[in-house]
This record gives structure tokens, C-alpha cells and sequence, in this order.
């Protein structure tokens, strides 16, 4: 059985040396009592429970699976408890309000304990995980009673929350949705309607499940301009708060899945439940969002988490495997045969993961400074400072959604080509790792959705090519003041030419649209990976950076760790870097060969 060892190491260098969240923290109104000595006792003992309670139930809870029986879902042995032990210790309201129980801490702490509670358990995470972004819709976009009544039990964790929108007909295109909302002279609304794929929709670990439901009023414009947000819970609260009567939403069914078999996904029937709506009506979507974009950085996360284990998994069976000898003579002659971490191929895989789990979690952690400032907006209750930093990680939230799930495939495929034979074997729980892993550029918006709304939306509509030019401004600095460092040189030049690269691309996808406006979706997805890999690189020469100084200045009682960073770096700019040039050429390429070919040319014999 793979076992899970918390990175703990590698998440306090971001923390502190490269992003300085200490003044982060101190800078932010709900910061204060996230010092470094707090902060660095939240995060081993969410390693606990990570490594010794999570991480032992992965594996034999993929083998069991969710069970179904006339609409009750009861999870895999295990894991009620574990979720007890969770809501025990208070993780699930980390990162939201005291006035609702909660701790109160940042956004960004409820990141570091995502990360590495799906490392440990990806399955096990949906189910507290779907719930954050619950909250936080209800937190922004609800009444006040709506608030009192549902966020202490949900930040409690009594209570699991869900996003439903997917209904058989549609999935992205919402605009198609049916579900019915029928206004009630009280003021609440009757929901009827199917929604399908919703993750932890039915389950036995809390005593209610709270939906937050996309529907349509009988008077609704068409399209998603005629969308209405609802919150439907699964029985309906008493008056004294608690658990009240069946409010007729049932689960007729969960999904036969490929993986994160522990974790149901469900088919939810409302017949005429009772809900109650959230933000305006007809902007269900616009409210929506304020999930939707808290999932998806969720679900790059989750890149990231795979990234992680099936690293983790493959070093440790690499450096205890032994076959032939490495080219350049024998490594362990003491020995029947080299451990295969000596061969260059094995390492080519090895580094691979390692500079995508890595490269990703230092994307992660930025972006979690931008989630903070937003989120103190929303707190001190300023539209323009929640607009100006939602504008920003709305920039980076398709990239890290896109990038960081296609490359945690990839690490996770790479996982079991180490272990060669063993790694298509389920007791090493590298294969499950890889059919967990295939789900996270699915759901959450496509790969080739993120694509479209980068490029598409958030740099061709929204900003004009703004949204490149404001990062890459960033990198373009960071360029300058290390171009006479000897050791950064290399890094710095790189990163230079990339970043003006990066805005003559957009430029001319640009300009090609205005002829040909199927070139933005032809483009799309080499624009996202393009964008993907060029960030990637300025994270990973900002952590180079600082592990230079410290080797050159001291800093640490252990200077392999910052010798690991500058070869891992240099791995990343040498060998995966460069494949960002085949994206560059391929988005600019005309898009005929693709949009001009006869549909009936899609044919075999």
C-alpha cells in the first residue's frame, strides 16, 4: 500500500522564503492570528490526520467503493469515522468566519489543508471540499437569515454542501438548464428538476446535505441570462435549526466510475423541494461563479495532489528496484543490479513529477495571495478591492485549472511507467492514482474550456491582451533585477524572451481574429499551454532564486534541499520549458486544416 508523507518541508520554503506570508498575513484584516508559529502548527497537525488517518483508507476505499440502496449512499468502511475525527478537530471552518464557529483564518489556509488532504485522499476530500464552495456562495450571496440559519452547521461540518448545476441535457452550456422554480406565497420557491454528476450529492458521513441548485422562474428570459441560484437542502432545518422533514430531494442513482470511487457522484430528483433563492433573479449564474471558481482552483489543486503522490510513490519504488546497469558503469557494484533511479530515463520521469508537483504548488500558493485579498474585500465589504483581485486570479484560475490537471495526468502516468509492470497492478496504487487523476481536466470546466474562456474571454474580451501584459510584467521584473547574476542569468534571460513571446502571440491571435474568429478556439488550447509552461517557469526561477542566495548566504541547516530546488529548476527550464515553442507555433497556425474539413469527411470504411 502506498503510504503519504506530507510535504511539509517544501510548503513552509514557499510560505516563508519565497512568498513571505508572514507580511502577507500581517497585511490582511482577518491575518492577525495567522503568525508563523500558528500557522506552522495548523499545518502538521492537518499532516496527521492526513498521513495516518486519510492516506491508510485511499487505497482500500477505491477497492469497496460507494454502496447504493434505494436512494441511501453509505461510504466506504472508514471513512464516517475519519469525516468525524475531521469535523472533531474543526477543519472544516478553517478559513471562514468566527461569527458563523469558525477559525477565521485566510483563505489560503484552507488551500494548504486542501492539498494536502487530497494528496492523502483525493476521494474523501470531495466530500468536506464540495462544501467550501458552498459556503462561500452562501456567505457572499445570501440573505443574513439565510446565513444564520445554514452557516454554523455547514461550517461546523454537520451539515455538507453541494453545487448542482449538470442536468442530462447540458453540462457547460447552461444556458440549456430546465429545472423549474415556482415561486410560493411565502417567498420561497417549489424546485423540480434532475441535476446529474454531483459530487458527494448523496451520502452518509453528515446528518444534511445543502444544495445550492441552478434553476429558471416561470417568467425566466431564455439562455443563461434566465437563470436563477436556489439553495435546496436535503431536509429542511427546524425551527430550532436543526434537522427537519424530507424536503423531497432523492437520489435515484450514483455513477459506475473510472475513478475517486470512494467519493459518490449522484443523480439528484427535486420533485417540488423547497428552496430558497440566493442573489437576484435571473443571476443565478453571475453568483454561481463565486463556486465555480473556488472549485476549480480546487481542482488544480488537485494537479497538484497527484502530481505529489504518484511522485512520492515512484521515487520510493525507484530507489528499491533494481535492474541492469546504468550507462555509465556500475552504480551500487555491491550489488545483483543498479536501483533504477540511476538510469537517465527513470529520472527524466522522476524530475518530471517533481518539477510539476512542485512548479505547481508554487502556482497554488501565489494565486492563494490574490484569493486572500479577495476575499478581505468581500469581508470589509469593498466592491473595488473584490474586483480588482478576482480580476487577477481570474487571469491565472484557467491556467492553474487547465496546466496544472494535464500536467498531474501526466506525472500520474509517469508513476506507473516507473514501476513498469507492478504499476498496472492495483496493490501499489499507482494506476488508481492515474484513474483518479483523468477526472480533474474533465470536471470543473474542460481543459478546452479553460482554454476558451483564457483566451476567448479573459484575454481577447476582457482585457485587450491587458490581462498578458499585467503578468508578464511581473516576470519581465524579476528578469531585470537578476540579468547580472551570474548564477540566474540563465533564468532570467530565458524568461525574458518568453514573456515577450507571450504577448506577441496574443497579439497576433489578435489580430487574426478579427478575420477569422474561429482561430480563438483553434489556438485555445496551445494558448493555455503555452501560458501554462511560461508561468510555470517564472515560479520555478523564483524559487531558484532564493535557494541560490540561501546556499550562498546560509539560511538552512540543510543545503541539499536548496541544491534539489537549482537541479530541479534547471531540469525544468532544459527539458519541459521548451516544449512550450511546438504551442507557440501550432496556435498562430491557420485554422483550416481544422474548421474547413467536410463533416462528412469524418468518416472510416
Amino acid at each position: 500500500m502506498p503510504a503519504y508523507k506530507a510535504p511539509l518541508r517544501d510548503m513552509k520554503f514557499l510560505l516563508n522564503e519565497v512568498f513571505d506570508y508572514p507580511a502577507h498575513y500581517a497585511g490582511l484584516s482577518n491575518g492577525k492570528d495567522a503568525d508563523p508559529e500558528t500557522v506552522s502548527a495548523i499545518l502538521e497537525e492537518c499532516a496527521k490526520l492526513c498521513e495516518e488517518v486519510l492516506a491508510p483508507l485511499n487505497l482500500p476505499g477505491d477497492e469497496e467503493g460507494c454502496h447504493f440502496d434505494n436512494g441511501k449512499v453509505t461510504t466506504p468502511k472508514g471513512f464516517k469515522d475519519a469525516y468525524e475525527q475531521y469535523v472533531a478537530g474543526g477543519w472544516q471552518g478553517l478559513s471562514h468566519p468566527a461569527e458563523f464557529g469558525g477559525q477565521g483564518m485566510p483563505m489560503s489556509m484552507g488551500l494548504f489543508k486542501t492539498e494536502m488532504m487530497g494528496t492523502a485522499n483525493w476521494s474523501f476530500n470531495m466530500y468536506p471540499g464540495l462544501s467550501l464552495g458552498a459556503m462561500n456562495t452562501v456567505m457572499q450571496h445570501a440573505s443574513d437569515e439565510l446565513k444564520a440559519l445554514y452557516m454554523p452547521k455547514l461550517t461546523e461540518g454537520t451539515w455538507t454542501g453541494t453545487m448542482c448545476l449538470t442536468e442530462p441535457q447540458c453540462g457547460t452550456d447552461l444556458g440549456q438548464v430546465k429545472t423549474k422554480a415556482e415561486p410560493q406565497p411565502d417567498g420561497s420557491y417549489k424546485i423540480t428538476g434532475t441535476k446529474i454528476f454531483i459530487s458527494a450529492g448523496e451520502h452518509d458521513l453528515a446528518e444534511n446535505i445543502v444544495h445550492i441548485v441552478l434553476a429558471r422562474l416561470p417568467d425566466a428570459p431564455p439562455g443563461t441570462r434566465g437563470i436563477s441560484l436556489f439553495i435546496v437542502p436535503k431536509h429542511r432545518p427546524a425551527d430550532d435549526g436543526s434537522v427537519g422533514e424530507f424536503n423531497n430531494v432523492v437520489c435515484s442513482s450514483i455513477e459506475h466510475k473510472m475513478g475517486i470511487k470512494a467519493s459518490a457522484t449522484a443523480v439528484i430528483n427535486f420533485d417540488e423541494a423547497t428552496g430558497w433563492m440566493i442573489a437576484e433573479p435571473n443571476k443565478g449564474l453571475e453568483a454561481m461563479f463565486t463556486f465555480m471558481n473556488t472549485a476549480r482552483i480546487g481542482t488544480a489543486i488537485q494537479g497538484v495532489c497527484h502530481a505529489e503522490a504518484s511522485f512520492q510513490g515512484a521515487l520510493a519504488y525507484a530507489k528499491d528496484r533494481r535492474s541492469m546497469r546504468a550507462l555509465g558503469g556500475k552504480k551500487e557494484p555491491e550489488k545483483v543490479a543498479d536501483a533504477i533511479i540511476h538510469h537517465a530515463d527513470v529520472r527524466r520521469m522522476l524530475l518530471t513529477q517533481k518539477a510539476f508537483a512542485e512548479g505547481g504548488r508554487a502556482m497554488i500558493y501565489f494565486a492563494a495571495q490574490y484569493a486572500d485579498h479577495m476575499t478581505n474585500g468581500i469581508i470589509e465589504g469593498d466592491d473595488k478591492k473584490y474586483k480588482y483581485w478576482d480580476d487577477k486570479l481570474g487571469f491565472l484560475t484557467p491556467i492553474m485549472k487547465g496546466f496544472l490537471t494535464e500536467m498531474g495526468l501526466e506525472a500520474a502516468n509517469h508513476g506507473i511507467q516507473v514501476f513498469g509492470g507492478h504499476g498496472y497492478i492495483k496493490e501499489h496504487g499507482m494506476e488508481q492514482i492515474a484513474r483518479d487523476a483523468r477526472i480533474a481536466t474533465l470536471y470543473e470546466g474542460t481543459t478546452g474550456i479553460q482554454a476558451l474562456d483564457l483566451l476567448g474571454r479573459k484575454v481577447l474580451i476582457m482585457t485587450r491582451g491587458g490581462a498578458v501584459r499585467d503578468f508578464t510584467s511581473l516576470i519581465a521584473k524579476f528578469s531585470v533585477e537578476h540579468m547580472r547574476n551570474a548564477k540566474m542569468r540563465r533564468y532570467a534571460t530565458s524568461l525574458a524572451r518568453y514573456a515577450a513571446e507571450w504577448n506577441v502571440l496574443t497579439m497576433r491571435v489578435m489580430l487574426t481574429a478579427r478575420k477569422d474568429r474561429e482561430s480563438v478556439s483553434a489556438a485555445s488550447h496551445h494558448f493555455l499551454m503555452y501560458s501554462g509552461y511560461v508561468t510555470m517557469a517564472y515560479f520555478w526561477a523564483l524559487q531558484a532564486a532564493v535557494a541560490s542566495d540561501k546556499l550562498a548566504n546560509g539560511g538552512d541547516e540543510s543545503p541539499e534541499f536548496y541544491k534539489a530546488k537549482l537541479a530541479t529548476a534547471r531540469f525544468y527550464f532544459d527539458h519541459l520549458l521548451p516544449r512550450a515553442k511546438g504551442h507557440a507555433v501550432s496556435m498562430v497556425k491557420p485554422s483550416r486544416s481544422m474548421t474547413k474539413l467536410p463533416v462528412e469527411h469524418f468518416v472510416f470504411e
